[in-house]
């Protein structure tokens, strides 16, 4: 599958990600055309530049605003715009001609902040007003970073340990220590380390796309083999280049990231324990676990057990199989290759209220449309009408959405 891997050693920013897709392989032209899509395409225009970054060449993505004359600087923290909801955004993507797939990554990015903005100011993530990250220059960060890995099909996002800088920066907020508290919140359970530079190294931006997409490895992981390599610059001047390296490649795999099902036929247990067990697997690790109504020998009737487990639990997960279960042997097969199609939550606003819907895209395509049963039902009973009609009105408001 193809991949890349981030090397942050003097962290990580938006447009640092931009700038060493760029060096990558993404046409600089193919990026602002797709960034043309947005409703808000003609508040910036895009600056590219080569620089060099203590000897080091590196590619630097500048977002010019036309018209208030602000630009990057210091990246997430500077700039005197407009607030914007995560519904406010939520919609600005919605109105835009950009594919699926594009719209459900950078949503997958700024739902990441917006929780950890929630979490540090106490509200519910679609009440969260971005400050910085609402900006028109994070915006398109974010939005181009969705676009670039698109058209590099990257199915994977492995990131190295993070840098996170010194001292305090000015936000919207006055002065916060670094990490700021939207950062440390997005970056909990990542390696990291201060380093020696007194500046922000990893922004918001920068950080949500770490925890949105990325994968820990402590360095180029085994099986990764490297096509080339890209380098996006940032704007400080430090004793360190300042400089996002990333490695873009195929990755193999490799024993911690192979697949198995474990499988069990069981014709002796109690009906209720199964339910248990499934708790049990999945907050173990487990990515799923069915059964199947089957027959054994004598005409027995049966249930075959089955549980999708990656490496790293597959032993957590037989363990818990053996000790809850009344199974007393097992059969582990590999699994070749695990296809995903990628998803996210949209709320949709229907005359009886707002319904959740999972949706999917395969290839930049919508291939499948869910509203949440638990809310339709909620609506349906409140409103004393069908469920059905909740769940086809919500339908049917979001496929107008797109224009069908």
């Amino acid at each position: 599958m193809r991949a890349i891997y981030l090397d942050c050693f003097a962290g990580i920013s938006g447009n640092m990600f931009l700038g060493a897709m760029l060096q990558a392989g993404v046409p600089a032209a193919l990026l602002e055309k797709e960034l043309a899509k947005l409703p808000i395409h003609e508040e910036f225009r895009l600056e590219i530049a080569d620089v060099v970054k203590n000897g080091i060449h590196a590619a630097y993505v500048d977002v010019k605003l036309t018209g208030a004359g602000h630009h990057h600087g210091a990246h997430d923290h500077h700039h005197a715009h407009a607030h914007r909801t995560m519904a406010d955004i939520r919609a600005l993507l919605e109105k835009s001609s950009l594919s699926m797939a594009v719209k459900q990554q950078a949503l997958a990015i700024f739902m990441e902040i917006a929780k950890a903005e929630g979490k540090v100011h106490g509200k519910p993530a679609d009440e969260v007003a971005f400050h910085e990250v609402g900006a028109v220059d994070s915006i398109v960060d974010i939005v181009g970073a969705a676009v670039c890995l698109d058209y590099l099909e990257i199915e994977r996002v492995f990131v190295s340990p993070l840098t996170l800088g010194r001292g305090f920066v000015s936000c919207a907020h006055g002065l916060m220590p670094i990490p700021a508290p939207a950062v440390a919140e997005l970056l909990l359970g990542w390696q990291t380390e201060p380093g020696t530079e007194e500046k922000e190294l990893v922004t918001p931006t920068g950080a949500g796309i770490v925890k949105a997409l990325g994968a820990y490895s402590e360095g180029v992981p085994k099986g990764f083999m490297t096509e080339c390599i890209g380098y996006g610059a940032g704007s400080h001047e430090l004793t360190i280049p300042n400089v996002l390296r990333l490695y873009l490649g195929e990755y193999h795999g490799d024993a911690r990231g192979q697949l198995s099902v474990i499988e069990a036929n069981i014709d002796d247990m109690p009906p209720q324990i199964y339910g248990y067990l499934f708790d049990r697997l999945l907050v173990a690790g487990a990515l799923d676990v069915w059964v199947t109504p089957i027959v054994m020998k004598k005409n027995r009737p049966a249930h075959k057990l089955s549980v999708l487990v990656e490496e790293k639990v597959k032993r957590q997960c037989i363990d818990i199989i053996f000790r809850e279960s009344t199974s007393i042997g097992l059969r582990i097969m590999p699994v070749d290759k695990r296809l995903e199609a990628s998803r996210h939550i949209a709320k949709v606003e229907t005359r009886f209220g707002v319904v959740n819907c999972k949706v999917s895209a395969w290839d930049g395509k919508l291939c499948s449309l869910s509203p949440e049963y638990e809310d339709c039902r909620r609506l349906a009973e409140a409103s004393d009408v069908p469920l059905k009609a909740v769940q086809q009105e919500a339908v049917q408001v979001f496929k107008e959405r797109l224009g069908d």
